[in-house]
């Protein structure tokens, strides 16, 4: 792994993002954090008490749009690692989710710090396929399969930034 693509947040280097799992540009948004650590990407989030499911466990699509804006951005790391670029660097890729199949394996915590670790399992074309585990207190309590697509490359693009309005 290179050293280019050490402890930087992915989401730092996506300019104008204003979704609501992973913009930097959403002011009440979650705020999902993403960086390399080995092979596998990791986000460390803490809840806040409206994304209760049950009474102090976690609502299951806040689990899967933690699951989805990770290995989004994962996915658009990764492009640039097997390019041996850095992060912002010129093209720009953009992912959406193709797939996305959570496992529910336990409730989930809403009041603890949850961790979540994804690997590019596959790359074939503008594709990328990847696990993600979640996990809370050190137990995984879900895993996802996702498929991610890239659907933008500043080269090719005329149109610009997929996240200018």
């Amino acid at each position: 792994m290179s050293k280019l693509f050490e402890k930087k947040y992915f989401q730092d280097y996506m300019p104008e993002n204003v979704c609501f799992g992973c913009g930097i540009n959403n002011d009440q948004g979650l705020h999902v954090k993403s960086y390399w650590e080995g092979e596998e990407s990791v986000c460390l989030w803490r809840s806040e008490e409206k994304y209760h499911g049950w009474s102090n466990l976690m609502n299951g699509g806040v689990m899967a749009t933690l699951i989805d804006c990770h290995c989004m951005c994962t996915a658009m790391a990764h492009a640039y690692q097997v390019e041996g670029r850095e992060l912002g660097s010129q093209p720009e890729y953009r992912y959406a989710t193709g797939t996305l199949s959570v496992k529910y394996l336990k409730p989930t915590s809403n009041n603890d710090q949850v961790e979540l670790r994804a690997k590019v399992i596959e790359v074939k074309g503008k594709k990328t396929v990847l696990k993600c585990d979640f996990y809370c207190l050190g137990e995984k309590t879900a895993e996802a399969d996702v498929v991610a697509i890239r659907v933008f490359d500043s080269s090719t693009d005329t149109g610009g930034n997929l996240f200018k309005s």
